[in-house]
């Protein structure tokens, strides 16, 4: 019983795995067909670029989840692909960081190879051709150690393209060659019709037109064998081979390819609507050369608006140019600089110089009055290019160079670098310690300095204090004299005349009497008033507030008998100066010598205030002037300015300056913590 007990037990267990792991493998089936019908939606051409774009993220959305491996990295690629056809360059470098730094962590050296072609890709459709030459470069020296011909002539040929587009036509031909010369694969037929192609738009450029047929032909003959190119690789050759005879200016022969390219309408609209813009204008111009109206100017109306609609700046001046060139050729001078005019204006906005070269020469034919003007536009433009051209090719041998250089000398910089940490580290060691040292005694000696400055301002100020007590104790000592002669002398013979005149008011005579208390009333004023006099100068009220205010005095005083401006000063009489510090008090009194020197000296002032506040615990004071003023943040910070900033400091107070030129200054000065 207990045996059939048990296998029942195993039977559900074995019954409940199988049902989770078919269960995990159809959710992981219906996953893998999202994404594959995701990915095959997002390159669907004929679909709106929104909807496109939609599909994209759905399908990243799904690949991010997945496990970081050699799939998810397929996937990503796959990806940025549609991106890529989207013409959406931030989504496409995204992803292509993303699987480098994936690749990089795992040290996957197949997919890091494929992310720099990537990244290559992108740098050259922002034009940023030094970093996509290099990413090509480090990409091309992997394949080069993986022995892998086929991304290794993919890779060269994307190299031999951006060399291409930078003029740089010798460098550009050897990395086709190169190209060419690993590239043996049976299912590389691709690779070798763009190899071809790309030979025969070089040598078109060089003007050797015969070698540029026999490649483009070459490249056209592909499209016949086992493994067939495609309709828009062919529709390329027929262009290509158009442009070869419009330059030997064969139009008649030209015409023809132009219009076996024509025949895929339909497929180069969805797939390749640049080139169908690109034949329509071909077409058109070779009509126009051979004077032929058929299709014009139609032909050239259609091409722009295409060319507009895709941003193509290049094919957008070229079109407007032809059809400058039909008008001017039909004496419809006023539409044909129209068409130039635009042409320019586009050329200028797009920051491209080689754009301008096209619009600046048929300017100068069909508008002779300004032709020396754009001849020498055209002249300078056309000569900056050459060195740029020159300097761009350099860059790329140099770029080459470099990385072989680098790459033969990282192994001895290796062992060259750990021997430079071991000394720079004990070098580094080292200098810390006598810095330590030397930070210390330096600091030391600031302290002592200080130290000793506090004691001399200390003994400055008492030396001052000293002399006004002496001056102070004089002027007291005068006082309680002369309130004792007035006390003592003149009113004791006061009181006595007093006396004598109320003893004469027994007599009875009524005139005598008015007359008397007449004088007896005047003499008690004169007695009250003499009294007052003689207890203010007793008093020493506020003792000329601690001594500091009258030395404060005297310095406006000095001022004011030595200069022209008008001082006005204001001593808040409840600031309690025995509270404060004599370091702070000699502080104080040196910045308002300072400033009033510098305002004497440079300041062409009418009207000089200075003032002295308190707010709760802090003391304020305000000097201020109307004189020319100073750009505070250009002004240079003179050794006048230095010591008021140190001396504040050591009050550990605020130091602020407001001026500007023609509306004077404004100096504040802030200490804290004042106890009242």
């Amino acid at each position: 019983m207990k045996n059939t007990y048990y296998i029942i037990i195993l039977f559900l267990v074995a019954f409940v795995a199988c049902t989770k792991k078919n269960s995990e493998k159809n959710t992981l089936t219906l996953q893998e067909d999202s994404l594959a019908t995701y990915l095959s939606k997002a390159n669907d051409f004929s679909s709106a670029a929104m909807k496109r774009q939609d599909y994209i993220e759905k399908a990243f959305n799904i690949i991010i989840n997945q496990p970081n491996d050699s799939l998810q990295k397929v996937n990503l690629f796959r990806v940025a692909n549609r991106y890529y056809n989207l013409d959406d360059w931030e989504g496409y470098h995204k992803i292509t960081l993303m699987v480098l730094e994936k690749s990089i962590s795992s040290k996957d050296t197949v997919n890091i190879a494929k992310a720099y072609t990537y990244l290559g890709d992108y740098y050259g459709s922002q034009g940023v051709s030094d970093s996509a030459f290099s990413s090509y470069l480090k990409a091309e020296k992997m394949f080069v150690h993986l022995n892998d011909n086929l991304n290794l002539a993919r890779t060269r040929l994307k190299k031999a393209l951006l060399q291409y587009n930078e003029i740089d036509l010798a460098g550009s031909e050897m990395s086709v060659l190169k190209a060419l010369s690993v590239n043996k694969e049976k299912n590389a037929n691709e690779i070798l019709y763009e190899c071809y192609n790309l030979l025969g738009l070089i040598y078109n450029e060089k003007g050797d037109f015969g070698t540029a047929i026999e490649f483009h032909t070459k490249a056209l003959k592909l499209n016949d064998e086992e493994i067939p190119i495609g309709i828009q690789s062919k529709a390329t050759s027929m262009n290509n081979l158009g442009l070869v005879y419009q330059n030997l200016n064969q139009h008649k022969l030209a015409v023809p390819y132009f219009q076996k390219g024509l025949e895929q309408k339909e497929d180069l609209i969805i797939y390749k609507p640049s080139l169908y813009g690109m034949l329509l204008d071909n077409l058109g111009y070779s009509r126009y050369k051979l004077k032929s109206a058929e299709g014009l100017p139609e032909l050239f109306y259609e091409s722009l608006k295409i060319r507009d609609s895709l941003h193509l700046t290049s094919g957008i001046i070229i079109s407007q140019i032809h059809l400058s060139e039909y008008f001017a050729s039909n004496k419809d001078t006023i539409k044909a600089l129209q068409y130039s005019n635009k042409a320019l204006a586009v050329a200028r906005n797009s920051k491209n110089f080689r754009n301008l070269l096209l619009p600046l020469k048929q300017l100068s034919i069909i508008e002779p009055t300004k032709a020396a003007s754009y001849n020498k536009e055209y002249i300078q433009i056309n000569d900056s290019l050459q060195k740029a051209d020159r300097k761009i090719a350099d860059k790329f041998s140099r770029i080459e160079y470099e990385t072989d250089e680098i790459k033969q000398e990282n192994s001895d910089l290796t062992t060259q670098n750990r021997n430079l940490v071991y000394i720079f580290g004990s070098v580094l060691i080292l200098g810390m310690f006598l810095y330590i040292i030397k930070a210390q005694k330096a600091k030391n000696r600031e302290l002592l300095y200080k130290q000793e400055q506090q004691k001399a301002n200390e003994e400055i100020y008492n030396l001052m204090i000293s002399q006004q007590n002496d001056v102070e104790t004089i002027r007291v000592k005068e006082k309680k004299r002369v309130a004792q002669e007035l006390h003592d002398g003149v009113l004791g013979r006061m009181f006595g005349v007093r006396m004598n005149l109320d003893s004469l008011n027994k007599i009875h005579d009524e005139s005598a009497s008015v007359q008397r208390n007449s004088y007896l009333t005047e003499l008690k004023n004169i007695e009250q008033d003499i009294r007052e006099i003689s207890h203010d100068l007793n008093r020493e009220k506020s003792e000329l507030i601690n001594n500091f205010v009258a030395i404060v005095d005297n310095l406006f005083e000095e001022q004011k008998n030595t200069f022209k401006a008008k001082l006005v000063s204001n001593i808040d009489s409840s600031i309690k100066w025995e509270a404060v510090s004599n370091a702070v008090k000699i502080n104080l009194y040196r910045i308002i010598q300072e400033s009033l020197q510098n305002i004497n000296k440079y300041a062409n002032a009418n009207v000089v205030k200075v003032e002295f506040k308190k707010e709760t615990d802090n003391l304020f004071l305000q000097i201020s002037d109307d004189g020319i003023g100073f750009n505070v943040n250009r002004a240079k910070k003179g050794i006048g300015l230095q010591n008021m900033l140190s001396r504040i400091n050591e009050c550990r107070g605020t130091f602020e300056i407001k001026s500007k030129k023609g509306e004077g200054t404004i100096i504040t000065v802030t200490v804290p913590n004042i106890k009242q």
